[in-house]
């Protein structure tokens, strides 16, 4: 018998193969964008054949979908090391903000763009789909807090204001160019705006 909690051979190839390929995948993500990325070039990449591919993954929007489950959890769990230390609600929305900035530059424009396009995407399931992004329920939590401590006032919504904060930061990032001197005033803006839309009467 096998033992207890041992991963069996089969399995830890199939792993590896998936890695390769989502590796491949992704770097040739980055080069064309999902859409004009193309099949041979990644199972090439990975040296496996052409059908080992869509055993892995269905379509290439399959790789993307991995591709945002890692990246929310790593970007969650960063944010909460962050909220631990019990910032203010500038600081907790500036550091958002830098997260997901960082975000962009690991996976480059293109692959940045289709990466919110699926947050988007009208395809996706509707309802309670929210509580699969570990990013808005990470910032929904901080809104949270910051209510408790009086810092936003009592009646206000935190969940609909974190989805807006994030929909919108990510809706700028993809229409307005990366040059600092252009995108750095408005991101600026943008935080000051919803800092002010969240506190309210407690800013004045």
């Amino acid at each position: 018998m096998p033992t207890e909690g041992k991963i069996p051979a089969r399995e830890i190839k199939r792993r590896q193969t998936r890695e390769r390929l989502l590796g491949a995948a992704i770097s040739e993500f980055r080069r064309k964008g999902m859409v004009a990325a193309e099949v041979g070039e990644i199972v090439s990449a990975a040296g496996v054949a052409h059908g080992t591919f869509f055993f892995h993954f269905p379509t290439k929007e399959h790789v993307l979908i991995e591709l945002e489950r890692r990246e929310e959890e790593r970007m969650a769990d960063e944010l909460a090391r962050f909220f631990k230390k019990s910032p203010d609600l500038t600081a907790a929305l500036t550091e958002t903000v830098r997260v997901v900035l960082a975000l962009e530059q690991r996976l480059g424009n293109p692959l940045f763009k289709d990466f919110l396009a699926l947050h988007f995407s009208t395809t996706r399931p509707p309802q309670e789909e929210w509580r699969q992004h570990p990013v808005i329920i990470v910032v929904v939590e901080e809104l949270e807090r910051a209510r408790d401590r009086g810092e936003i006032p009592a009646g206000t919504d935190v969940f609909y204001n974190g989805v807006f904060f994030l929909l919108g930061l990510y809706a700028l990032l993809i229409t307005i160019p990366e040059t600092a001197s252009v995108r750095d005033p408005v991101i600026e803006k943008y935080v000051d705006t919803s800092l002010h839309g969240m506190l309210g009467q407690n800013r004045l």
